[in-house]
């Protein structure tokens, strides 16, 4: 038995021992067990190579994709801000087409919100680790440039929907919690701040020739020149304004020129979009290129996704299988058809901006215009062109004509809408034809109705086989009334803009510009389906309903979503938050609204 025992007691100091061998061994072999697991990078230890910082902006990019952004509601919500938009469905979009939310609803009082600052703080990632690791070179440059655009173009958004909001610019303010819960600041110290961003960026970034092949889809001088002249001329900075539009337009930061096709401009392909005429836009994979999963916002990560924007399915016509909640105004339709080309056809640019088969259409074979496919024969697809889009509508039973830029309605590569994030047709935010009209607009705020500014006018018209505006016989008030109420319209109808342009032209600050503009977003309901869509001219004495019959002063921009609100208590509500009137506040650092003049 004592062997038996005495060979047991052996056995455990045996094992004791293996064991202090073993940990022994682990505590001199430190550096071979502590092994990082590269496919485990964290915010800690990602970012500080070039190759590293390659992706992040990659990461960049794919937010500006996204619902709140400008895959659907980030981009159309400004539109049916506007006087060229209404909500034919008569739900979801009312409260901002109405301009009287409560700021209750994610849809636009969260959304561009959430989306727009997951821009800003990958940005802001990227930016903190290039100035903490001290990498330079000309890859550095071109990947800080285009940081510094994309964090200014979520910030310009941001300013234009909520007027004032938090302002991060460092990565380490999301270190604690009172730095990350920060307070909105004023409209101004965001511009000045978006004025800082582009103007850097603007030394930074390479043209897009010298770009090459690179510089497709990505942010360039361009880009960057185009978005500083826009964010002057929210401030009524027209002088530094127009130096950057002439630049762009005698090619110091690239060559940029109108596209023979005005419809080339809202095609999908390789041969139609990051075109010659596109300054900036937000790329999709071209229909049916993409995986399937349909990833909504705010997750969007699947290597599998779709790739495709959601716009189609709020501008399409429910006909065609959209969810048809935004329509063309009947002001905008009527528009297009008071003024002939000079071959006497409709303005090409009716046809692709808004569904309607007009029967001439089918006669326009050979014709010089720019904008009607195949050679001007729209009869390529008979069955499609006349029958589907002969009543165009939106709702079936609200009416509504259904509103085709960046849709397949005049592309015609399916008979029906898949709604969702589908569509692959680019979504250009900004194109050269905006560098010209803005910069008639310019010359005319600072030296009045010259014939330079008139001949930037009539290039765009030109485009459109439209006769040349008349040198003489205007006032600074006409040529503004043409340019604000005609011209960008017809060139920029039911585009992303319009709201942001209402409210730096002062439009909701004078009695006489929210009656005109009120008067433009009249609509007809239509109640018996299958009934013609009503295109007749309207007041807001004979229309269903208008737009802005609901409007509360301060509600031209969003309010800021409450449940934002209730999270963090350092923001302080807007005007639309609070109904406050920015109308003295404008009219006191602008002077006068230009009056409404008849053309």
């Amino acid at each position: 038995m004592s062997d038996l025992i005495m060979n047991k007691h052996m056995k455990k100091i045996s094992i004791v021992l293996a064991s202090l061998v073993i940990l022994g061994s682990a505590a001199s072999c430190d550096k071979y067990l502590d092994v990082k697991n590269p496919n485990n990078q964290t915010t800690f230890d990602f970012g500080f190579t070039e190759s590293d910082l390659e992706e992040a902006l990659v990461a960049c990019y794919n937010r500006i994709r996204l619902e709140g952004t400008f895959a659907r509601v980030g981009y159309t919500l400004d539109a049916v801000r506007g006087d060229e938009v209404w909500n034919a469905s008569q739900q979801w979009y009312l409260p901002y087409d109405n301009l009287n939310s409560t700021g209750q609803i994610d849809i636009g009082d969260q959304w561009p919100w959430r989306d727009n600052y997951h821009v800003v703080n990958r940005c802001n990632l990227v930016l903190s680790r290039i100035e903490e690791s001290g990498l330079t070179g000309t890859g550095i440059d071109r990947i800080k440039g285009q940081a510094l655009f994309l964090r200014a173009l979520a910030y310009y958004t941001l300013a234009t929907y909520y007027q004032e909001v938090p302002l991060f610019i460092e990565y380490s303010q999301y270190d604690s919690i009172e730095t990350m819960y920060a307070e909105n600041v004023a409209q101004d110290v965001v511009f000045d701040q978006i004025e800082t961003d582009l103007n850097e960026a603007l030394q930074l970034l390479p043209t897009r020739e010298a770009g090459g092949e690179w510089a497709k889809g990505r942010a360039t001088k361009g880009a960057a020149a185009g978005y500083l002249a826009r964010v002057y001329m929210f401030r009524h900075n027209y002088a530094d304004a127009l130096t950057l539009l002439k630049d762009l337009i005698n090619g110091t930061y690239g060559h940029y020129e109108l596209t023979k096709d005005y419809g080339d401009n809202f095609r999908e392909g390789a041969n139609y979009e990051n075109n010659a005429e596109s300054l900036f836009e937000v790329q999709f994979l071209d229909y049916g290129m993409g995986g399937s999963d349909e990833e909504w916002t705010p997750v969007n990560i699947s290597s599998n996704a779709t790739q495709g924007h959601a716009v189609e399915s709020n501008y399409g016509s429910q006909e065609l299988g959209s969810w048809g909640d935004l329509a063309a105004s009947p002001w905008l339709y009527n528009l297009f058809k008071a003024e002939r080309c000079t071959d006497g056809t409709l303005d090409p640019r009716l046809y692709w901006t808004i569904v309607t088969y007009e029967p001439e259409y089918s006669a326009y074979t050979g014709t010089t215009n720019a904008g009607y496919p195949n050679g001007g024969d729209p009869r390529s697809n008979v069955v499609y062109q006349q029958e589907i889009t002969r009543t165009p509508r939106c709702n079936n039973t609200q009416g509504g004509m259904s509103i085709a830029k960046f849709t397949n309605a005049r592309n015609n590569i399916y008979a029906s809408i898949t709604t969702g994030l589908h569509c692959g047709v680019n979504l250009r935010l900004m194109r050269f034809s905006d560098v010209l009209l803005r910069a008639a607009e310019c010359i005319n705020e600072i030296d009045g109705p010259t014939a330079e500014a008139i001949g930037y006018i009539n290039e765009v018209r030109n485009r459109a086989g439209l006769a040349d505006l008349p040198t003489t016989g205007w006032t600074a008030d006409k040529l503004f009334e043409q340019i604000a109420n005609v011209e960008r319209p017809k060139e920029f109808g039911c585009e992303n803009g319009r709201g942001i342009d209402l409210i730096r032209w002062g439009f909701f600050y004078d009695a006489g510009r929210l009656a005109q503009i009120s008067q433009h977003s009249c609509f007809m309901l239509d109640t018996a389906e299958g009934s013609e869509v009503s295109t007749q001219e309207l007041t807001t004495a004979t229309a269903s309903d208008y737009s802005y019959k609901y409007f509360t002063a301060g509600h031209e921009y969003f309010p800021i979503f409450q449940g934002t609100r209730n999270a963090n208590k350092n923001i302080h509500g807007n005007s639309a938050n609070n109904n406050y009137d920015n109308g003295p506040d404008w009219t006191a650092k602008y002077g006068p609204v230009h009056p409404v003049t008849a053309l």
